[in-house]
């Protein structure tokens, strides 16, 4: 009976237990690099634990319609992807069917809020890569749509976690009395000037300086913009965009302590474990509060920039655009 006992004990120890099936990801939009960029970290057989477990196993390819470099990627950027085992299927609903959660990668913010909906009523979280929507009010009703399905939203630029911005978020330079960020500025017709690609410089101004800004005042010309954002304990934020010259990604804090340049990109693995906890946990690693204040600074710019550089109030262009977004909620 022991020698019995022994051998099945042994038999035990030598079962091998099946690995666990990985976190099926979808991507919706196959316009930008991102795809392949978040493809490639998502499926690496050697991912190291942050982000071993997930695949990217299907992808809806459709982006905009009217942006030429938007038309212009897709099929370059299915075949790259197919490469990495991507199956391109036809719909949304189809690509439902096959994932857990969803990167909605689409570069055109505008069909954002219609490409969201079916994902929303499927319960399954979902990455909007930026710009969130084409517009403030479209971003309210995307947030507004996530918290009445019960659904977790996130959104941010890649810039935001760039080792360099997280030190100085956690008090690198102490208490952050103001900060200056700069970086690329090209305009696009469809969207809010700074959403397109202002978007980065912006995230990283929010990511230091924190929420709480009152009014922007912006001054433009055919190569720059500057807007000057005053928050509501006095301090003041500047985003510089350029149109010109060689401008790259960074910026200063003026801290407590000391002041500090804001380091560059960081690339896109920081932003990819972040998405990779976030499908995890189904928590936001960032406010949707603060997501929707950023959205509202640029577009208080805008209208800055249509009253000739007058103070624009982030709190009117919001209750504005929440009262637009509630009049026709994404249900």
């Amino acid at each position: 009976m022991e020698l019995r006992f022994a051998i099945v004990s042994t038999l035990y120890l030598t079962v091998s237990v099946p690995a666990a099936e990985p976190v099926k990801v979808g991507i919706i939009g196959l316009d930008t690099s991102h795809v392949t960029a978040f493809t490639k970290e998502l499926n690496d057989p050697k991912a190291k634990p942050d982000l071993a477990g997930f695949r990217v196993v299907a992808a809806y390819p459709p982006g905009s319609k009217d942006i030429p470099s938007s038309v212009r990627r897709v099929p370059g950027y299915i075949a790259d992807v197919k490469k990495l085992g991507v199956e391109i299927v036809d719909s949304i609903d189809e690509l439902l069917k096959r994932v857990d959660c969803v990167l909605l990668e689409s570069n055109d913010g505008r069909p954002h809020a219609e490409q969201v909906l079916p994902v929303l009523k499927a319960g399954k979280p979902v990455f909007i890569d930026k710009p969130v929507a084409g517009s403030l009010v479209d971003a309210v009703r995307i947030y507004d749509a996530a918290e009445y399905f019960k659904v977790p939203v996130f959104s941010s630029s890649s810039l935001r976690y760039a080792e360099g911005t997280q030190a100085l978020r956690a008090g690198k330079a102490g208490a952050v009395l103001g900060a200056d960020s700069y970086g690329p500025c090209e305009l696009e017709s469809h969207h809010p000037d700074f959403f397109w690609y202002g978007i980065h410089g912006v995230e990283t101004l929010y990511t230091v300086m924190g929420t709480g800004c009152q009014t922007v005042v912006r001054i433009q010309t055919p190569n720059e913009d500057v807007a000057v954002g005053t928050w509501a304990n006095g301090r003041i934020g500047t985003f510089r965009g350029m149109r010109s010259g060689k401008s790259g990604y960074g910026g200063t804090v003026f801290g407590k302590d000391a002041t500090a340049p804001i380091g560059g990109t960081g690339g896109y693995r920081p932003l990819v474990v972040k998405i990779a906890e976030f499908f995890r946990t189904r928590t936001p690693p960032v406010d949707p509060k603060e997501t929707l204040e950023l959205y509202a600074f640029m577009e208080a710019a805008d209208e800055s920039k249509r009253q000739g550089g007058k103070p624009a109030s982030l709190k009117d262009v919001m209750d504005k655009a929440i009262a637009a977004a509630r009049q026709n909620p994404l249900r």
